[in-house]
């Protein structure tokens, strides 16, 4: 059977309405609330691509348009903002998908918006936050002042990095999740960049690396209770 792609309007709650698309495969067994990054909407090829993979592996999706986005403003949302809207996706995503294991987390900025809303107030029937790429510091200027907050989350969380992201050296982020414990996993991807596209010399395709990303995140949904 093929997948159900449903488009829909997200209610936020005295904020507005913004865009979403709700990909169910048949044999689905759990849906990943994804959230996208600062520079491009839930419609940008890597998101399509991410949602087209998890799809073909059993996992439902839930995008949506953080409000900044969906009005064609550059500049993000501000962080209440942007909370609100991911707890507005997380419910949607329940209603839709009832009975099913709920993840969330997303692409860099959506990944690190979603991390705050958890450590705020715990996003309700959500087992665990996954990053693609979590933008630890700005583009090559290291801290992991980002990080602060991720002590407060008690549910699982997988970091997917690539070991070229600029936006998150390895070197700051290892001892982060080492601080993390259990609960926190690490995978590298090992030349790829902030959206894991890796070079020619490396003899692999980002097909390839994108493939090894999705693999790894579904046997990581498939684990947490």
């Amino acid at each position: 059977m093929a997948t159900k792609i449903q488009e829909l309007k997200l209610d936020i709650e005295r904020i507005g309405s913004v865009s979403a698309i709700l990909m169910l495969p048949a044999n689905v067994r759990a849906c990943y609330v994804l959230a996208h990054g600062a520079g491009a909407d839930m419609r940008h090829p890597f998101m399509d691509k991410v949602a087209a993979g998890l799809a073909d592996r059993g996992i439902a999706t839930l995008r949506f348009n953080f409000p900044y986005m969906e009005n064609n403003q550059r500049r993000p949302d501000q962080p209440a903002v942007a909370h609100a809207t991911i707890r507005a996706a997380v419910e949607e995503a329940a209603r839709l998908c009832p009975g099913l294991k709920l993840v969330a987390g997303g692409k860099s900025f959506g990944g690190r918006m979603t991390s705050q809303a958890q450590a705020k107030a715990a996003l309700p029937g959500v087992k665990g936050l996954a990053f693609l790429g979590f933008p630890l510091h700005a583009d090559k200027k290291p801290s992991a002042d980002r990080a602060e907050h991720l002590g407060s989350i008690a549910i699982p969380m997988l970091f997917l990095q690539g070991t070229r992201d600029g936006l998150a050296d390895l070197s700051y982020l290892k001892p982060v999740i080492e601080a993390l414990g259990p609960k926190a996993r690490l995978h590298e991807v090992a030349g790829g960049d902030h959206s894991f596209a890796v070079l020619r010399r490396s003899g692999r395709t980002n097909e390839e690396a994108l493939k090894e990303v999705l693999d790894a995140l579904t046997a990581w949904i498939d684990e947490i209770a």
